[in-house]
């Protein structure tokens, strides 16, 4: 799981068919300029990225390692600007040249801590100062099912608890929101919240949004 490039396999294969929910807030983003240079970072098939076009943003770009997620995405929006991450995490850009990153839902496909903390590395990297990183992604749930699902996991093979196994082969992680703001701690907090969403298995669960400034 040190790799983030280890289920390359299963977003290519079976996580290439699902549907994505996290929302983007609008009034997050009401002071960005429609001008600002935006990546999605794991843009999947670009559902982010047309929503953001979609409320007057210009230049929109993202990267996915899924070859399969970037052909959809480009069969379903052939006016986005798509391309494959050939080295997660490392971006073909250099430093400081977007305004605002958006991380939808990509923490919980990268398990591992140090994967984590290289991802939001390259990403500070990338951002002008000042610049903002929008995170969605999912929190620990408290139902019985995911509690059990994390204890197993933790206890056969040493991972952090919150990390488990879906049914159809890919490895996720839920995320104590405590350690979330510490992987964000580069960065000065804007806004926070707590959302429903359904997640690509169809599972209505809790989720966090976090806006963060680069210092």
């Amino acid at each position: 799981m040190k790799d983030l490039g280890s289920q390359i396999a299963y977003w290519n294969g079976a996580g290439a068919t699902k549907t994505f929910t996290h929302p983007v807030n609008p009034n997050w983003l009401a002071g960005v300029s429609r001008t600002a240079r935006v990546l999605d970072y794991g843009c999947g098939y670009g559902r982010v990225m047309a929503e953001l076009t979609g409320h007057g943003f210009s230049d929109v770009s993202g990267v996915d390692p899924s070859s399969a997620l970037i052909a959809r995405g480009r069969r379903l929006g052939p006016d986005l600007r798509l391309d494959v991450l050939t080295s997660p995490p490392a971006l073909a850009h250099e430093a400081a040249v977007f305004d605002l990153v958006l991380l939808f839902a990509v923490l919980t496909c990268v398990p591992d801590d140090d994967a984590q903390r290289a991802l939001v590395t390259e990403l500070r990297r990338v951002l002008a100062p000042g610049g903002l990183l929008y995170v969605s992604d999912m929190v620990l749930q408290d139902d019985r099912r995911n509690r059990d699902r994390y204890a197993a996991h933790a206890e056969r093979f040493g991972t952090p608890y919150g990390v488990f196994a879906t049914g159809d082969g890919a490895v996720c992680r839920h995320h104590d929101i405590a350690g979330l703001r510490a992987l964000l701690s580069d960065f000065d907090p804007v806004h926070e919240r707590r959302i429903d969403v359904t997640t690509m298995h169809g599972h209505r669960s809790t989720a966090v949004q976090l806006l963060a400034r680069a210092r």
